[in-house]
C-alpha cells in the first residue's frame, strides 16, 4: 500500500454541497434579527431577547432563591429565641374592693389587671376575634393570607383590620417592643411561629386580652370593661364588647367622649366588628339589629389616690405588710385583687357624717384655726373584728398623713374606761381597803394630791379647776373628774392598768403608754383605730381577737393568697367588760356624752381631750358596731401640732362637740334598717345597786389637797374665771341636757402632755411637790399594786336598783 494520502471515501447518496449565496435566509432563523449560530455551530441570543432569562435561569434562580429562603428560615428559627415578657407587659395594678366587690381603688403606674379567660365574656372573646383575626382558632401563627386580605379591606373601605395575626400582636405586646422595625418584624414573625408550638389557642388568646391597650390608661379587657362601663370583663353584652374590639387599633382617637368628632368613624367600625359576628354565627342575624350604640361613661381626672381612696391603700398595704400577708416586692409586682372588709355604704355615711358636722362649718377665710382642723375615726364590728369604714382625712393627694391610724394624739379621758376595767379584773380597792364598783365613793377635789403613788407629787386638776367632793366612780365617769381616776389607777396599780390596755387591743408600743398615774388621763398616743378595737373588746364582753381589714386576696385571677387565721381570747372577764359597758352607758344618758343619744339606739362611750385642745375624742358603740372618732388640731405648713380654742366659732373643741355629733350620726345611718339591740349584760357583784346621794364637798380618806401647794393648773389658757356654781356631787336634777363641754385641761395631768415646749418623756406629771402620803399606803412596789385586799362581796346583793336609771344628771352648761 502506498504511504500517500488517499482520497476519503464518502458513502453512498452522500455529496458535497454548493455554497449558499450570501443573504439567503437560512431555515429557521427567521429574518436574521434574533439568535444566531456563532462560532462552533451555537446559537446566540440578540436584540431585547438578550434581556430575557430562559427556563433554566428562572427555574436555576428559583432553585437558588428557595434554598436560600429556607437556609435563612431554620437559620432564623434557630437563632431566635422567645424572650422574657417585657416589663410593660407584666406590669400589673392591685384592684382593690369593696366587701361587696365593687371596686374602691387601683394602683401602679400601670392599670392592669390579667384575668383568666373564663373570666372574660364569650361575647368579648368573639368581638375580638371579629375586629382582629376571624380565622384566629383555624389559621397558623403566621398567616400571609391574612395580611393581604387585611390590606385589601383598608384599601376597599370595608375597614382596618390587622395584618397581623393575633399570635403576632400578642408576641409584640408581651415579648417586644412596639417600634416599627424591620428587625422587630422578623422576631415577631419567628417567636410567632415558635409560640404556637409551646402555648394553645386559647392561653394565646387571654394573653393577647390581656396586653392590649385600649386607652384611658387601661391595659387589659377587665382594665378597660372598668374604665369605658364600670363593669368587669365578664359581664360584657356583644354591643359594649364591640365597642372594645373597635378600640384596639386607635384606643385614642376612638374614644368617642373625648373625640366625639370621630364618632362616625367608630360607630362604623363597632357595626364592622358587630357584622364579622353575625357572619361568623357568633351573633344571630335577629339580634343584630337590634343592638344600639354603647355609650361609654365619662371620663375622669381623678389621680385614682383622691378622696379615701389613698388612705385606705395606704392602710391596707401597712396592714399587709407588717401581718406578712404580702411583702412590699410582692404588692409592687401588682396583679392582686384584694377585697377589703370596708362597706361602701357605711364609708360613704362616715364621710357625709364629718362633712356636715365639722368641715362644712369651717370658715378659714376668717377663722385661722379653722384651717387646723383634722378629723380620723374607725368603725369595727365587735363580733368579727372587722373594720367596716374609716375616715383618714379630706382628701389623700391633699392631707397625706392618714388620721385614722396616726399615733401622735393624746387619747385625753377615753383612756378612763381602761382603768375602771382593770380595776373590776384586778378585783381592786381604794386606799382604805373597799372594793372599786361603780358605786365606790371617791374624792374629787380638784387637785388633790394622788394617795399611795411613791413617786414625785401628782394632783391633777379637772376641768375647769372644778371641786366634787365625794363622788361615785359612775358620776366621776360620766363627769370626767380627773382626780377620781388619777387616784384608781394607783389603786389598781397604773402597771396593772397599761396591762389591762394592751390586752385589750392597745398596741404595747404605743408612745407614752407608761406605768403612772397620769396613763389614766390619757396621756398615750394611740390612734382611733387603736382604740376602736380596744373598745370592740369591751363591747363584746371581754373577748379580743386581732382586726381585720382584709376579707380575700387572688392573684392573677387563680391563684388565692393564704390569709392568717383569727384567734380570739379573754381578754379580760366578761364581768369586768359589761360593767364597764354599763357605765359607759351613763355617760351617754347623763354626762359629757349626750349628743351621742342622737344615733337612736342603745350606746356606750366616753369622751376624751388632749392636751391644751389639741384633739377632742369620742369612742362609742352599740351591741352591733363599735367607732371611734377624733378631730385634731395641726398646721397645714409645719405640721406642728395645734391648739383648737375658737375652732368652727366655738370656744372649745371637745369630745361631747363635734366628735360626737359624727359619731351619732353615722351610727344612725350606718345601722339604718337593722334592728335595734339592747346590750347583754352581765355585771360585777354590787354594781346594780343604787348608791345614795353623796353628801357635800368633803375630805376623803386621805385627805383632799389643802390648796397651799404651788402647783399649777394643767393649763394657763384656761379660763379659771368661769363660774363654779357646782362645788357638790350630786348635782341638780334637770330636763334633757343640750350638748356638754367636756373641756381640755380636765384630762390633762399636771406637767404632763407632749407640746412643742415639753420634752418628749415628760408626760407623767410626777415633777411637782412631795409624795403623797395619806391612805393605806398599799405595799408592793413603786406603783401600788400590792396584794389585793378586799375581795369580798361589794354590798348587799338584796339591795339592787337599776344601773342607771336612778343617775343624777349635771346641770347644763353655759
Amino acid at each position: 500500500m502506498s504511504d500517500e494520502p488517499q482520497p476519503q471515501q464518502h458513502g453512498q447518496g452522500w455529496a458535497p454541497r454548493e455554497p449558499r449565496t450570501t443573504g439567503t435566509p437560512q431555515r429557521g432563523t427567521g429574518t436574521g434579527t434574533g439568535s444566531r449560530t456563532g462560532a462552533g455551530g451555537k446559537r446566540t441570543r440578540t436584540g431585547w431577547r438578550r434581556y430575557v432569562p430562559t427556563w433554566r435561569m428562572v427555574l436555576g434562580g428559583f432553585l437558588v432563591a428557595a434554598l436560600l429562603l429556607v437556609g435563612a428560615f431554620f437559620l432564623g428559627y434557630s437563632l431566635v429565641h422567645i424572650p422574657s415578657a417585657n416589663a410593660l407587659a407584666t406590669q400589673q395594678a392591685n384592684v382593690y374592693l369593696y366587701a361587696d366587690g365593687s371596686v374602691l381603688a387601683r394602683d401602679g403606674e400601670v392599670n392592669r389587671e390579667s384575668v383568666r379567660l373564663d373570666r372574660i365574656s364569650e361575647e368579648a372573646q368573639h368581638a375580638v376575634l371579629a375586629a382582629e383575626d376571624r380565622d384566629f382558632y383555624t389559621e397558623s401563627a403566621v398567616d400571609p393570607q391574612a395580611m393581604i386580605r387585611a390590606a385589601w379591606n383598608t384599601a376597599t373601605g370595608k375597614g382596618k383590620q390587622s395584618g397581623s395575626t393575633i399570635t403576632q400582636q400578642y408576641v409584640k405586646n408581651y415579648y417586644l417592643r412596639q417600634e416599627q422595625t424591620v428587625t422587630r418584624k422578623v422576631k415577631e414573625f419567628f417567636i410567632a411561629i415558635k409560640l404556637e408550638r409551646e402555648q394553645s389557642k386559647d392561653e394565646i388568646l387571654e394573653g393577647y386580652l390581656n396586653t392590649s391597650y385600649f386607652g384611658r390608661n387601661a391595659y387589659g379587657i377587665q382594665a378597660a370593661a372598668q374604665a369605658y362601663y364600670g363593669i368587669d370583663a365578664q359581664d360584657l353584652d356583644a354591643p359594649r364588647a364591640a365597642y372594645l374590639a373597635a378600640l384596639v387599633n386607635a384606643p385614642s382617637q376612638y374614644d368617642v367622649i373625648a373625640h366625639p368628632e370621630n364618632r362616625p368613624a367608630v360607630e362604623s367600625r363597632w357595626n364592622y366588628v358587630l357584622d364579622g359576628m353575625v357572619q361568623q354565627g357568633w351573633l344571630s342575624e335577629a339580634e343584630r339589629p337590634g343592638l344600639k350604640f354603647p355609650e361609654p361613661k365619662e371620663t375622669t381626672t381623678s389621680t385614682g389616690m383622691s378622696g379615701q381612696r389613698g388612705y385606705i391603700v395606704r392602710t391596707v398595704k401597712d396592714h399587709l405588710i407588717r401581718n406578712k400577708i404580702l411583702d412590699e416586692e410582692e404588692l409592687d409586682v401588682g396583679g392582686h385583687r384584694i377585697t377589703t372588709t370596708l362597706h361602701k355604704d357605711k364609708q360613704d355615711a362616715f364621710v357625709d357624717a364629718v362633712n356636715d358636722n365639722l368641715i362644712d362649718r369651717l370658715d378659714p377665710e376668717n377663722r385661722k384655726v379653722d384651717t387646723y382642723v383634722r378629723a380620723g375615726g374607725a368603725a369595727i364590728d365587735p363580733r368579727s373584728g372587722k373594720v367596716v369604714a374609716m375616715y383618714n382625712g379630706i382628701d389623700y393627694v391633699k392631707q397625706y398623713t392618714p388620721n385614722a391610724t396616726r399615733r401622735d394624739y393624746q387619747v385625753g379621758s377615753a383612756f378612763k374606761p381602761f382603768v375602771f376595767a382593770s380595776a373590776v379584773e384586778n378585783r381592786a380597792t381604794t386606799q382604805s381597803g373597799q372594793p372599786i364598783t361603780p358605786n365606790t365613793v371617791y374624792d374629787g377635789t380638784n387637785e388633790r394630791t394622788v394617795q399611795g403613788w411613791p413617786g414625785e407629787r401628782y394632783a391633777p386638776a379637772n376641768e375647769d379647776d372644778r371641786s366634787y367632793g365625794h363622788i361615785t366612780v359612775r358620776e366621776a365617769t360620766d363627769k370626767s373628774v380627773n382626780a377620781v381616776y388619777a387616784q384608781m389607777a394607783v389603786d389598781v396599780g397604773s402597771d396593772r392598768v397599761q396591762q389591762t390596755a394592751i390586752d385589750l387591743g392597745i398596741p404595747a408600743t404605743t408612745p407614752e403608754l407608761t406605768p403612772s398615774p397620769s396613763i389614766a388621763l390619757g396621756v398615750a398616743t394611740a390612734s382611733a383605730l387603736d382604740m376602736a378595737v380596744a373598745y370592740a373588746t369591751l363591747a363584746n364582753h371581754g373577748e379580743h381577737g386581732a382586726y381585720t381589714l382584709i376579707e380575700k386576696i387572688t392573684k392573677d385571677g387563680n391563684r388565692t393568697v393564704p390569709l392568717p387565721e383569727r384567734k380570739t381570747r379573754q381578754a379580760v372577764s366578761r364581768e369586768a367588760a359589761d360593767t364597764t359597758t354599763a357605765v359607759l352607758r351613763g355617760v351617754v344618758q347623763n354626762g359629757t356624752a349626750s349628743a351621742a343619744q342622737g344615733a337612736g339606739r342603745p350606746a356606750a362611750g366616753k369622751t376624751g381631750t388632749a392636751e391644751e385642745d389639741r384633739a377632742a375624742w369620742f369612742a362609742g358603740y352599740t351591741p352591733e358596731l363599735v367607732t371611734v372618732v377624733s378631730v385634731m388640731g395641726q398646721d397645714p405648713v409645719t405640721a406642728a401640732q395645734k391648739e383648737l380654742y375658737g375652732a368652727l366659732g366655738l370656744p372649745r373643741i371637745n369630745g361631747g362637740g363635734p366628735p360626737a355629733e359624727i359619731w351619732a350620726q353615722f351610727t344612725r345611718e350606718a345601722l339604718k334598717g337593722e334592728p335595734v339591740s339592747d346590750f347583754d349584760l352581765r355585771l360585777q357583784r354590787g354594781a346594780e345597786r343604787t348608791a345614795p346621794p353623796t353628801a357635800s364637798a368633803a375630805p376623803s380618806s386621805g385627805g383632799p389637797d389643802d390648796g397651799t401647794s404651788d402647783t399649777p393648773g394643767t393649763d394657763e389658757n384656761v379660763d379659771r374665771n368661769r363660774e363654779q356654781d357646782e362645788n357638790g356631787e350630786d348635782g341638780t336634777e334637770g330636763g334633757p341636757r343640750g350638748r356638754t363641754d367636756e373641756g381640755t385641761t380636765g384630762d390633762i395631768p399636771t406637767g404632763g402632755g407632749t407640746s412643742d415646749s415639753t420634752p418628749a418623756g415628760a408626760t407623767d406629771g410626777g415633777t411637782d411637790g412631795a409624795n403623797g402620803t395619806g391612805g393605806t399606803g398599799r405595799p408592793g412596789g413603786p406603783s401600788g399594786t400590792g396584794a389585793d385586799t378586799g375581795r369580798g362581796d361589794p354590798g348587799d346583793p338584796g339591795n339592787r336598783g337599776g344601773l342607771t336609771g336612778h343617775l343624777q344628771q349635771s346641770p347644763r352648761r353655759p
